[in-house]
């Protein structure tokens, strides 16, 4: 059985930065891709970034991208998403996936399993 545990959400001025972890268990975590997402309420869940198993590969949404850096560490079974320059509009929940493939992908429907959300507030 899979578990994803993110952490490292919070309450952050703009400007200012995060980083969110997302701990994996249950699978050979090298074997597969990894994505953020996120979503506000009343809004669908939307693509923030993904990488390839190896890390060698990742893609991000126009809105994050040159602010947001998702990597991994295989040997900890750990993803990243380093946010920096954040803004109100990052306000959200942000949900670690997990898919059963090598290869990245941006669409929410190609991932198996998903963590329980950390919430990430930006003040003005």
């Amino acid at each position: 059985q899979v578990q994803l545990v993110e952490s490292g959400g919070g309450l952050v001025q703009a400007g200012g930065s995060l980083t969110l972890s997302c701990a994996a268990s249950g699978r050979t975590f090298s074997s597969n891709a990894m994505g953020w997402f996120r979503q506000v309420p009343g809004k669908e869940r939307e693509f923030v970034a993904t990488i390839s198993w190896s890390g060698g590969s990742t893609d991000y949404a126009d809105s994050v991208k040159g602010r947001f850096t998702i990597s991994r560490d295989n040997a900890k079974n750990t993803v990243y998403l380093q946010m920096s320059s954040l803004k109100p509009e990052d306000t959200a929940v942000y949900y670690c996936a997990q898919r059963r493939s090598y290869y990245k992908s941006s669409h929410s429907d190609g991932y198996d399993s998903w963590g329980q959300g950390t919430q990430v507030t930006v003040s003005p």
